[in-house]
Protein backbone atom coordinates (compact mmCIF):
# COMPACT_ATOMS: atom_id res chain seq x y z
CA UNK A 1 0.00 0.00 0.00
CA UNK A 2 1.08 3.83 -1.05
CA UNK A 3 2.79 5.40 2.62
CA UNK A 4 0.46 8.06 4.12
CA UNK A 5 1.72 10.53 6.10
CA UNK A 6 -0.03 12.01 9.51
CA UNK A 7 0.06 15.30 11.57
CA UNK A 8 -0.07 15.23 15.26
CA UNK A 9 -3.18 14.88 15.59
CA UNK A 10 -3.76 11.88 13.42
CA UNK A 11 -5.10 13.64 10.40
CA UNK A 12 -3.90 12.05 7.01
CA UNK A 13 -2.15 14.63 5.48
CA UNK A 14 -2.69 13.20 1.49
CA UNK A 15 -6.26 13.47 2.52
CA UNK A 16 -6.26 17.24 2.69
CA UNK A 17 -6.69 19.39 -0.28
CA UNK A 18 -2.68 21.16 -1.42
CA UNK A 19 -1.75 23.39 -3.93
CA UNK A 20 2.25 22.86 -5.69
CA UNK A 21 3.74 25.58 -6.79
CA UNK A 22 7.62 24.14 -7.73
CA UNK A 23 7.52 20.95 -9.28
CA UNK A 24 9.82 19.86 -12.05
CA UNK A 25 8.08 17.28 -14.88
CA UNK A 26 11.62 16.09 -15.56
CA UNK A 27 12.03 15.44 -11.55
CA UNK A 28 8.72 13.84 -11.11
CA UNK A 29 9.20 10.62 -13.23
CA UNK A 30 7.88 6.81 -12.21
CA UNK A 31 11.33 4.89 -11.61
CA UNK A 32 9.40 2.20 -13.65
CA UNK A 33 8.26 4.48 -16.59
CA UNK A 34 12.65 5.20 -16.82
CA UNK A 35 12.92 1.91 -17.34
CA UNK A 36 10.38 1.17 -19.83
CA UNK A 37 11.36 4.03 -22.16
CA UNK A 38 15.36 3.31 -21.65
CA UNK A 39 14.63 -0.60 -22.56
CA UNK A 40 12.70 0.62 -25.76
CA UNK A 41 15.11 3.26 -27.07
CA UNK A 42 18.26 1.16 -26.17
CA UNK A 43 19.45 4.29 -23.10
CA UNK A 44 21.77 2.31 -20.92
CA UNK A 45 20.65 2.86 -17.25
CA UNK A 46 22.70 3.58 -14.31
CA UNK A 47 20.22 0.83 -12.46
CA UNK A 48 17.94 -1.52 -14.48
CA UNK A 49 15.12 -2.04 -12.28
CA UNK A 50 12.63 0.46 -10.48
CA UNK A 51 13.88 -0.07 -7.05
CA UNK A 52 17.40 -0.14 -7.74
CA UNK A 53 17.17 3.04 -9.96
CA UNK A 54 14.81 4.73 -7.28
CA UNK A 55 17.93 4.34 -5.03
CA UNK A 56 20.33 5.58 -7.10
CA UNK A 57 18.81 8.81 -7.43
CA UNK A 58 17.85 9.59 -4.03
CA UNK A 59 21.65 8.88 -3.68
CA UNK A 60 22.68 10.83 -6.54
CA UNK A 61 20.67 13.70 -5.03
CA UNK A 62 22.12 13.83 -1.95
CA UNK A 63 24.98 16.07 -3.22
CA UNK A 64 24.72 19.02 -1.03
CA UNK A 65 25.56 20.70 -4.38
CA UNK A 66 22.83 22.13 -7.07
CA UNK A 67 25.44 21.31 -9.64
CA UNK A 68 26.00 18.17 -9.02
CA UNK A 69 21.81 17.23 -7.99
CA UNK A 70 21.37 18.87 -11.66
CA UNK A 71 23.21 15.87 -12.76
CA UNK A 72 20.43 13.43 -12.46
CA UNK A 73 17.94 15.03 -15.14
CA UNK A 74 20.24 14.19 -17.38
CA UNK A 75 18.72 10.32 -17.34
CA UNK A 76 15.03 11.57 -17.01
CA UNK A 77 15.94 14.06 -20.03
CA UNK A 78 16.80 10.89 -22.22
CA UNK A 79 13.70 9.40 -21.64
CA UNK A 80 11.40 12.44 -22.98
CA UNK A 81 12.62 13.23 -25.47
CA UNK A 82 9.45 12.34 -28.39
CA UNK A 83 5.70 12.70 -28.13
CA UNK A 84 4.62 10.11 -27.44
CA UNK A 85 6.90 9.90 -24.13
CA UNK A 86 6.50 13.40 -23.22
CA UNK A 87 2.66 12.99 -23.24
CA UNK A 88 2.95 9.60 -21.35
CA UNK A 89 5.42 11.36 -18.66
CA UNK A 90 2.80 14.14 -18.08
CA UNK A 91 -0.26 12.16 -17.49
CA UNK A 92 1.49 10.18 -15.33
CA UNK A 93 2.46 13.09 -13.50
CA UNK A 94 -0.94 14.66 -13.36
CA UNK A 95 -2.47 11.20 -11.68
CA UNK A 96 0.56 10.95 -9.67
CA UNK A 97 -0.27 14.30 -7.75
CA UNK A 98 -3.83 13.86 -7.60
CA UNK A 99 -2.97 10.54 -5.94
CA UNK A 100 -1.46 12.87 -3.38
CA UNK A 101 -4.72 15.51 -3.10
CA UNK A 102 -3.17 18.02 -5.10
CA UNK A 103 -6.04 19.78 -6.23
CA UNK A 104 -3.91 22.42 -8.60
CA UNK A 105 -0.74 22.43 -9.63
CA UNK A 106 1.69 24.64 -11.78
CA UNK A 107 4.44 22.27 -13.54
CA UNK A 108 7.14 23.72 -14.91
CA UNK A 109 9.47 21.91 -17.26
CA UNK A 110 12.08 23.08 -20.25
CA UNK A 111 11.26 22.55 -23.82
CA UNK A 112 14.59 23.63 -25.15
CA UNK A 113 16.16 19.94 -23.43
CA UNK A 114 13.51 17.94 -25.61
CA UNK A 115 14.05 18.18 -29.20
CA UNK A 116 16.67 15.75 -29.21
CA UNK A 117 13.86 13.20 -30.93
CA UNK A 118 12.98 16.07 -33.67
CA UNK A 119 10.57 17.88 -31.91
CA UNK A 120 9.65 21.31 -32.08
CA UNK A 121 9.35 23.84 -29.43
CA UNK A 122 5.68 24.23 -30.38
CA UNK A 123 5.44 19.94 -30.45
CA UNK A 124 6.44 19.74 -27.33
CA UNK A 125 4.41 22.40 -25.50
CA UNK A 126 1.64 20.62 -27.21
CA UNK A 127 2.58 16.84 -26.32
CA UNK A 128 3.04 18.03 -22.50
CA UNK A 129 -0.68 19.72 -22.55
CA UNK A 130 -2.10 16.58 -24.14
CA UNK A 131 -0.60 14.40 -21.02
CA UNK A 132 -1.70 17.03 -18.44
CA UNK A 133 -5.23 16.79 -20.29
CA UNK A 134 -5.21 13.14 -20.19
CA UNK A 135 -4.34 13.13 -16.48
CA UNK A 136 -7.11 15.43 -15.37
CA UNK A 137 -9.29 13.14 -17.29
CA UNK A 138 -7.68 9.69 -15.72
CA UNK A 139 -7.80 11.40 -12.11
CA UNK A 140 -10.97 12.39 -11.70
CA UNK A 141 -12.71 8.97 -13.31
CA UNK A 142 -11.04 7.74 -10.19
CA UNK A 143 -12.74 10.41 -8.01
CA UNK A 144 -9.66 12.71 -7.83
CA UNK A 145 -10.40 16.23 -9.17
CA UNK A 146 -7.05 18.28 -10.37
CA UNK A 147 -6.38 21.34 -12.62
CA UNK A 148 -3.01 21.67 -13.91
CA UNK A 149 -1.04 24.98 -15.74
CA UNK A 150 2.18 24.46 -17.34
CA UNK A 151 5.49 26.72 -16.59
CA UNK A 152 7.18 27.49 -19.57
CA UNK A 153 11.13 27.01 -18.17
CA UNK A 154 14.43 28.90 -19.97
CA UNK A 155 17.51 27.06 -19.16
CA UNK A 156 19.40 29.97 -17.61
CA UNK A 157 22.92 28.90 -19.23
CA UNK A 158 22.12 29.19 -22.34
CA UNK A 159 20.53 31.98 -24.82
CA UNK A 160 17.23 31.04 -25.95
CA UNK A 161 15.21 33.04 -23.18
CA UNK A 162 13.31 35.31 -25.64
CA UNK A 163 12.60 32.42 -27.68
CA UNK A 164 10.83 30.35 -24.62
CA UNK A 165 9.34 33.28 -23.47
CA UNK A 166 7.54 33.77 -26.73
CA UNK A 167 6.88 30.26 -26.67
CA UNK A 168 4.95 30.65 -23.58
CA UNK A 169 3.22 33.76 -24.40
CA UNK A 170 2.55 32.11 -27.81
CA UNK A 171 0.87 29.03 -25.89
CA UNK A 172 -0.96 31.52 -23.04
CA UNK A 173 -4.38 30.26 -24.06
CA UNK A 174 -3.84 26.57 -24.19
CA UNK A 175 -2.46 25.35 -20.74
CA UNK A 176 0.80 27.81 -20.35
CA UNK A 177 0.34 30.04 -16.96
CA UNK A 178 3.82 31.45 -16.47
CA UNK A 179 7.40 31.58 -17.47
CA UNK A 180 10.63 30.76 -15.26
CA UNK A 181 14.39 30.17 -15.70
CA UNK A 182 16.03 27.31 -14.03
CA UNK A 183 19.24 25.44 -14.25
CA UNK A 184 23.24 26.49 -12.68
CA UNK A 185 21.68 29.58 -10.54
CA UNK A 186 25.84 30.83 -9.24
CA UNK A 187 26.92 32.78 -12.17
CA UNK A 188 24.02 32.97 -14.04
CA UNK A 189 21.90 35.70 -12.82
CA UNK A 190 18.73 36.83 -14.09
CA UNK A 191 19.85 39.99 -15.95
CA UNK A 192 21.23 38.34 -18.39
CA UNK A 193 17.59 37.63 -19.52
CA UNK A 194 16.46 41.08 -19.03
CA UNK A 195 15.34 41.22 -22.82
CA UNK A 196 13.00 37.97 -21.87
CA UNK A 197 11.63 39.45 -18.93
CA UNK A 198 10.89 42.85 -20.70
CA UNK A 199 8.82 41.44 -23.13
CA UNK A 200 7.30 39.16 -20.90
CA UNK A 201 6.17 42.10 -18.64
CA UNK A 202 5.36 44.37 -22.04
CA UNK A 203 2.70 41.13 -22.47
CA UNK A 204 1.31 41.41 -19.22
CA UNK A 205 2.93 37.51 -18.47
CA UNK A 206 3.79 36.24 -15.35
CA UNK A 207 6.57 34.88 -14.02
CA UNK A 208 8.22 33.00 -11.41
CA UNK A 209 12.41 32.72 -11.00
CA UNK A 210 14.80 30.44 -9.41
CA UNK A 211 16.19 32.40 -6.80
CA UNK A 212 18.40 32.19 -3.49
CA UNK A 213 18.84 28.28 -4.10
CA UNK A 214 22.51 28.03 -5.30
CA UNK A 215 22.92 31.99 -5.01
CA UNK A 216 22.24 34.38 -2.55
CA UNK A 217 20.83 37.92 -2.06
CA UNK A 218 22.30 39.18 -5.83
CA UNK A 219 20.00 36.48 -6.89
CA UNK A 220 17.22 37.50 -5.50
CA UNK A 221 17.91 40.64 -6.49
CA UNK A 222 18.33 40.39 -10.30
CA UNK A 223 14.98 38.09 -9.59
CA UNK A 224 12.81 41.11 -8.30
CA UNK A 225 14.81 43.59 -10.45
CA UNK A 226 14.96 42.10 -13.86
CA UNK A 227 12.88 39.63 -13.71
CA UNK A 228 9.76 41.01 -12.44
CA UNK A 229 9.16 38.20 -10.33
CA UNK A 230 5.89 37.27 -8.72
CA UNK A 231 7.60 34.21 -7.01
CA UNK A 232 10.86 33.44 -5.83
CA UNK A 233 11.80 29.50 -6.88
CA UNK A 234 13.01 28.46 -3.24
CA UNK A 235 13.80 31.90 -2.52
CA UNK A 236 14.99 30.09 0.89
CA UNK A 237 18.30 32.37 1.06
CA UNK A 238 16.33 35.32 0.95
CA UNK A 239 16.86 34.36 5.61
CA UNK A 240 20.40 36.56 5.09
CA UNK A 241 18.51 39.19 4.64
CA UNK A 242 17.57 38.41 8.33
CA UNK A 243 19.76 39.47 11.15
CA UNK A 244 18.98 37.27 14.50
CA UNK A 245 19.32 39.76 16.88
CA UNK A 246 19.11 37.65 20.09
CA UNK A 247 17.48 35.21 21.40
CA UNK A 248 15.25 33.55 24.59
CA UNK A 249 13.20 30.65 25.35
CA UNK A 250 10.40 32.60 24.22
CA UNK A 251 10.72 35.02 21.56
CA UNK A 252 13.72 35.05 18.84
CA UNK A 253 14.86 38.84 17.96
CA UNK A 254 15.36 39.99 14.44
CA UNK A 255 16.07 42.77 12.51
CA UNK A 256 14.64 42.38 8.28
CA UNK A 257 16.73 44.10 5.39
CA UNK A 258 15.04 46.25 3.28
CA UNK A 259 14.71 43.48 0.39
CA UNK A 260 13.63 40.90 2.51
CA UNK A 261 10.85 43.55 4.17
CA UNK A 262 10.06 44.00 0.50
CA UNK A 263 9.56 40.58 -0.63
CA UNK A 264 7.49 40.25 3.02
CA UNK A 265 4.99 43.63 2.35
CA UNK A 266 4.00 42.45 -1.16
CA UNK A 267 3.30 38.69 0.00
CA UNK A 268 6.30 37.78 -3.02
CA UNK A 269 5.69 33.62 -2.53
CA UNK A 270 8.67 31.61 -1.89
CA UNK A 271 8.33 28.51 -3.14
CA UNK A 272 9.99 26.54 -0.38
CA UNK A 273 11.45 22.78 -1.15
CA UNK A 274 12.34 21.57 2.83
CA UNK A 275 14.28 18.29 1.17
CA UNK A 276 15.55 19.38 -2.03
CA UNK A 277 16.92 22.74 -0.05
CA UNK A 278 19.04 20.22 2.54
CA UNK A 279 20.25 18.19 -0.30
CA UNK A 280 21.44 21.00 -2.68
CA UNK A 281 22.82 22.74 0.09
CA UNK A 282 20.51 25.92 -0.19
CA UNK A 283 20.42 26.20 3.78
CA UNK A 284 23.74 24.93 4.55
CA UNK A 285 24.50 28.16 6.39
CA UNK A 286 22.13 27.30 9.00
CA UNK A 287 22.32 23.82 9.31
CA UNK A 288 22.13 20.10 7.86
CA UNK A 289 19.19 19.06 9.87
CA UNK A 290 15.04 19.91 8.42
CA UNK A 291 15.15 21.87 11.98
CA UNK A 292 17.70 24.20 11.05
CA UNK A 293 16.26 25.14 7.77
CA UNK A 294 14.65 29.22 7.98
CA UNK A 295 11.44 28.32 6.77
CA UNK A 296 9.69 28.73 10.65
CA UNK A 297 11.56 31.64 10.55
CA UNK A 298 10.07 32.86 7.78
CA UNK A 299 6.73 31.60 8.78
CA UNK A 300 6.68 33.39 12.36
CA UNK A 301 7.73 36.72 10.40
CA UNK A 302 5.16 36.54 7.98
CA UNK A 303 6.08 35.76 4.66
CA UNK A 304 4.46 33.77 2.35
CA UNK A 305 5.41 30.58 2.11
CA UNK A 306 4.61 27.90 0.41
CA UNK A 307 5.20 23.98 0.83
CA UNK A 308 6.61 22.36 -2.30
CA UNK A 309 7.90 18.70 -3.50
CA UNK A 310 10.70 20.25 -6.50
CA UNK A 311 11.63 16.87 -7.47
CA UNK A 312 9.50 14.16 -6.19
CA UNK A 313 11.82 11.67 -8.10
CA UNK A 314 14.95 12.56 -7.00
CA UNK A 315 14.07 13.99 -3.63
CA UNK A 316 11.66 10.66 -3.08
CA UNK A 317 9.09 12.83 -1.78
CA UNK A 318 5.73 14.20 -2.10
CA UNK A 319 3.95 17.59 -1.50
CA UNK A 320 2.35 15.34 1.82
CA UNK A 321 5.36 14.37 2.98
CA UNK A 322 7.13 17.43 2.33
CA UNK A 323 4.31 18.89 4.68
CA UNK A 324 4.92 15.60 7.44
CA UNK A 325 8.88 16.56 7.81
CA UNK A 326 7.73 20.28 8.71
CA UNK A 327 5.14 19.39 11.08
CA UNK A 328 7.25 17.41 12.77
CA UNK A 329 10.29 19.53 12.94
CA UNK A 330 8.12 22.50 14.10
CA UNK A 331 5.07 20.98 15.56
CA UNK A 332 2.54 22.53 13.12
CA UNK A 333 -0.81 21.53 13.35
CA UNK A 334 -3.98 21.62 10.86
CA UNK A 335 -4.63 25.15 11.23
CA UNK A 336 -0.82 25.72 10.20
CA UNK A 337 -1.20 23.72 7.18
CA UNK A 338 -3.99 25.22 5.99
CA UNK A 339 -2.42 28.22 5.68
CA UNK A 340 0.05 26.77 3.43
CA UNK A 341 -1.76 25.85 1.27
CA UNK A 342 -3.85 29.57 0.78
CA UNK A 343 -0.72 30.63 0.55
CA UNK A 344 -0.02 29.03 -2.45
CA UNK A 345 -3.49 29.64 -3.98
CA UNK A 346 -3.23 33.31 -3.38
CA UNK A 347 0.53 32.63 -5.39
CA UNK A 348 -0.77 30.80 -8.45
CA UNK A 349 -0.96 32.35 -11.74
CA UNK A 350 -4.57 31.63 -11.98
CA UNK A 351 -7.20 34.96 -12.91
CA UNK A 352 -8.44 36.32 -9.78
CA UNK A 353 -11.78 34.96 -9.67
CA UNK A 354 -10.02 31.03 -10.35
CA UNK A 355 -7.59 31.82 -6.82
CA UNK A 356 -10.75 32.64 -4.89
CA UNK A 357 -12.56 29.57 -6.33
CA UNK A 358 -9.10 27.55 -5.43
CA UNK A 359 -9.01 29.09 -1.91
CA UNK A 360 -12.87 27.78 -1.50
CA UNK A 361 -11.73 24.43 -2.20
CA UNK A 362 -9.28 24.52 0.20
CA UNK A 363 -11.38 25.95 2.85
CA UNK A 364 -13.98 23.42 2.45
CA UNK A 365 -12.00 20.50 2.16
CA UNK A 366 -10.02 21.34 5.11
CA UNK A 367 -13.38 22.18 7.41
CA UNK A 368 -13.93 18.81 6.21
CA UNK A 369 -11.67 17.32 8.20
CA UNK A 370 -12.19 19.79 10.98
CA UNK A 371 -16.01 18.11 10.95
Amino acid sequence: MPTTHTLHDGTVIENLPKVSLHDHLDGGLRAQTIVEIASEIGYALPANDAHSLDEWFRASADSDSLVDYLKTFEVTGAVMQTAENLTRVAREFVVDLAADGVIYAEVRWAPEQHLRGGLTLDGAVEAVQAGFEAGIVEASEGGREIGVGQLITAMRQNQRSLEIAELAVRHRNSGVVGFDIAGPEDGFLPEEHAEAFRYLAENFFPTTVHAGEAAGLDSIRGALHDGYALRLGHGVRLAEDIEITSQDEANTYVVVGQMAQWVKDRGIALELAPTSNLQTGAIKEWGDDIEDHPFDLLYQLGFNVTVNPDNRLMSGTTISREIAILADAFSYDLEDVEQFQLNAASATFLPLEDRVELARAIEEGFRAVWG
